[in-house]
């Protein structure tokens, strides 16, 4: 059995162009308009499912996907930080932002620590291996990273180490418990047809 496993990010919005924790705006017009235009661009699904926030729940809409939400997919809890950017945050709590910074199991903003969401979604990824077929989620960049953490048996710290561009598809394949990973590809007409 081979598990099929494609990761969309999901679309820009205010919060991302502006280098700010999520706050939970909409989609960008422009963004909004790209991702319609990219859905014609994915693989067939057996499984569709989308992180909760409302950045994915509008990239999922424009992308013509009705997905089940899935909260083993949300994006990282980042507590009282919530809507502020890095440098709000490094002048308000230095000391906090150096210790979720160095310490990957540290949540000084009380909400979830990074190890947590790797952990997180390695158990969904786990669970996604016992199902035969392709599953297509919509989700942050940052469980996209958690995702390659996980396959390619990384620490923890090579999270902060990956970028993940806005509305590009990450591929695990799986059989065994063991996953291949193909990254970020561009949403849109592809001639080697790849992602199918």
């Amino acid at each position: 059995m081979t598990s099929r496993v494609t990761l969309i990010s999901a679309a820009t919005n205010r919060a991302l162009r502006e280098a700010r924790f999520d706050d939970g705006c909409s989609l960008d017009a422009s963004a909004a308009a790209r991702a319609r235009a990219a859905a014609g661009a994915l693989p067939p699904a057996d499984r569709l499912s989308v992180s909760p926030t409302v950045r994915c729940r509008e990239t999922a809409k424009a992308l013509g996907l009705d997905g089940v939400e899935a909260p083993e997919l949300a994006g990282l809890d980042v507590g009282r930080w919530r809507g502020l950017t890095l440098d709000e945050v490094s002048a308000e709590d230095p000391a906090g932002i150096a210790l979720w910074l160095s310490d990957l199991g540290a949540a000084p903003h009380g909400g979830e620590s990074v190890r947590a969401l790797c952990e997180r979604v390695a158990r969904w990824l786990d669970a996604s291996a016992e199902f035969d077929g392709r599953t297509l989620a919509v989700v942050e960049p940052e469980v996209v990273r958690a995702v390659a953490v996980k396959i390619l048996d990384a620490p923890v710290s090579a999270f902060w180490r990956l970028d993940v561009p806005p509305l590009t598809a990450t591929d695990a394949s799986g059989r065994s418990g063991r996953w291949n990973l193909r990254l970020g590809w561009t949403l849109g007409p592809r001639e080697d047809g790849a992602g199918s």
